[in-house]
């Protein structure tokens, strides 16, 4: 499975963004799609998920209500909507794809084998 995420870009505190993660190839054995994004310095943290088969969605706490995740399965690509943007939103933000189930692991880069190669965040203030 390759991974391909765009979008990413300098916007001003307020603005908004909309990533997006192509997935091509054997995207049959992935289900779960997730954000992550690390900021300089700090560790890999979890943005949000969502699944192809249900479309069920999960959100850190510091981005609800600002960000939407969305799927369009006809094209194989999910989306990362993000609005009222912050300048601790800079970040890159990654891309992965997991197998079916794993749901306690789904806020866990161990519960995604793939991986996309990142787009830069960064929000002015």
């Amino acid at each position: 499975v390759q991974l391909q995420a765009s979008g990413g870009g300098l916007v001003q505190a307020g603005g908004s963004l909309r990533l997006s993660c192509a997935a091509s190839g054997r995207t049959l054995s992935t289900d779960r799609m997730g954000w992550f994004r690390q900021a300089p310095g700090k560790a890999r943290e979890f943005v949000s998920s969502i699944t192809w088969s249900g479309g069920n969605t999960y959100y850190e706490d510091s981005v609800k209500g600002r960000y939407t995740i969305s799927r369009d399965i006809t094209k194989n690509t999910v989306y990362l909507q993000m609005n009222s943007l912050k300048p601790e939103d800079t970040a890159v933000y990654y891309c992965a794809a997991g197998p079916r189930g794993l749901d306690n692991l789904l806020r866990l880069s161990a519960g995604y084998n793939y991986w996309g190669q990142g787009t830069q965040v960064t929000v002015s203030s």
